[in-house]
């Protein structure tokens, strides 16, 4: 996308009641992410879209009120499908069904916006979505708070907030790095990780590169 002219783009509001990102870079631990990885996002759009996998190009911010952990009751699956009986789960007695902390965050505000043609097409997905929009898990349903069309414009200083950011998108002091993954193939085999920055609190504003704004709001057009 041209970092020095207009673009025209759709934006799409959301909210999420309750959400849980695993961060799989932790395996065997449930440790969970603060922010949506762009994989996840695509795969709301896709479901919106009815498409298999969504790879536009596409800018993010994220934040929740608040967050906490449950206990989950995990129940692993035989590979061989030796307990037929139990749907192949693992018995109890051999490292079956087990007790886990799993972190949640509550009342997620997530906001996107898609340039171009692309974003014509999910925003009348977003109408009438093909399948329930969840962001996370299976049972965590996202609720799409409206549609509208903006105009990115370029810019040299802007307010990042909670604005997902390439790491040298800018310099604000409240970001933390964080590798998250940006796309994974339909078949689950394969994951592009990507680092991004991403502040938990808001930042005012601050100088910018390789940004656009939307209304003094900065956007970074992230690509799968």
């Amino acid at each position: 996308m041209p970092l020095d002219e207009p673009i025209p783009a759709w934006r799409a509001d959301f909210f999420a009641p309750v959400a849980s990102f695993r961060d799989p870079l932790f395996p065997g631990l449930t440790r969970g992410l603060p922010v949506p990885p762009p994989s996840t996002v695509r795969g709301m759009l896709a479901a919106a879209t009815g498409q298999i996998a969504e790879t536009c190009v596409l800018g993010m911010a994220a934040w929740s009120e608040g967050g906490g952990v449950d206990a989950e009751t995990y129940h692993p699956i035989a590979a061989d499908g030796s307990n037929p009986a139990a749907a192949g789960r693992v018995r109890a007695v051999k490292g079956g069904m087990t007790i886990r902390d799993r972190p949640f965050l509550t009342n997620i505000h997530l906001t996107v916006w898609v340039p171009g043609p692309d974003g014509e097409r999910i925003a009348q997905a977003l109408r009438r979505p093909v399948w329930p929009l969840r962001l996370g898990r299976s049972q965590d349903i996202v609720h799409p708070l409206g549609v509208r069309r903006v105009t990115l414009r370029p810019a040299v200083r802007a307010t990042v907030d909670h604005a997902l950011a390439p790491t040298d998108g800018h310099d604000a002091p409240a970001a933390s790095v964080f590798r998250l993954a940006s796309s994974i193939t339909t078949d689950r085999l394969h994951t592009k990780w990507s680092d991004y920055l991403w502040c938990d609190t808001p930042t005012g504003e601050h100088p910018v590169q390789g940004a656009h704004a939307d209304q003094g709001q900065a956007v970074w057009l992230l690509t799968a």
